[in-house]
């Protein structure tokens, strides 16, 4: 293997790692906050830009690491193969995951920037099913990789999985329902008059009814 084909093999290996580390906070992102919209520390547009940067940064990431493994020849894996689902003469299974993978992002991405067009119900639905990547994507990842089978990759594997699983059951069956959260948040946004104990309610109203049969 030459040397130029090493550090190919590494920079795949080690931007795969990444982002396998990027895309699980995304979605630890996009699960935990869906009820709340926010983090402690962070108001809303907060989050909102830090999901929003960290799923650009994988993408980055994601790149990388496709075109340094197609770039390297000490396997033959074509453009068509990491886009095409199955297609591959090398790893087909493994390699399609990965694809299937990909596609589900960039699906993604398109509708993210055709939202306005499609519609907000549209984009949910693909939105939801893009979280399938994810799964698909540490198939791939351990499929391909030995690294991960073993060691401290495979402790981060499960890690990752073990945190995702988790933030899903919070969401299920811990996190506050919205319809609770809904009555918090219009108390905190009313009027000051609306906030107002009953009783000093009662008696404003008394004194406009005297002021009103002096009329």
């Amino acid at each position: 293997m030459h040397s130029s084909s090493i550090a190919l093999w590494y920079a795949s290996r080690a931007t795969g790692v990444v982002c396998l580390v990027l895309t699980t906070t995304v979605v630890l992102l996009g699960v935990l906050v869906s009820k709340q919209r926010r983090l402690p520390g962070l108001p809303r547009f907060g989050v909102v830009h830090l999901h929003r940067y960290l799923s650009l940064l994988a993408v980055g990431f994601v790149t990388v690491h496709i075109l340094t493994a197609i770039v390297d020849s000490y396997v033959s894996i074509s453009l068509a193969a990491a886009i095409i689902p199955f297609v591959s003469a090398y790893k087909p299974l493994w390699l399609g995951l990965g694809a299937v993978s990909i596609d589900l992002m960039a699906a993604l991405i398109v509708t993210s920037l055709v939202r306005a067009r499609i519609g907000r119900n549209g984009w949910r639905v693909v939105h939801w099913v893009a979280y399938a990547a994810w799964p698909i994507a540490v198939l791939h990842s351990i499929g391909t990789g030995p690294d991960l089978r073993r060691g401290p990759l495979l402790w981060l594997t499960l890690g990752s999985v073990l945190a995702v699983l988790a933030a899903i059951g919070w969401r299920a069956f811990g996190a506050k329902p919205r319809a609770q959260l809904v009555p918090e948040l219009v108390a905190a946004h009313a009027p000051a008059a609306s906030r107002q104990p009953v009783s000093h309610q009662r008696r404003t109203k008394t004194y406009q009814g005297i002021e009103a049969a002096r009329r």
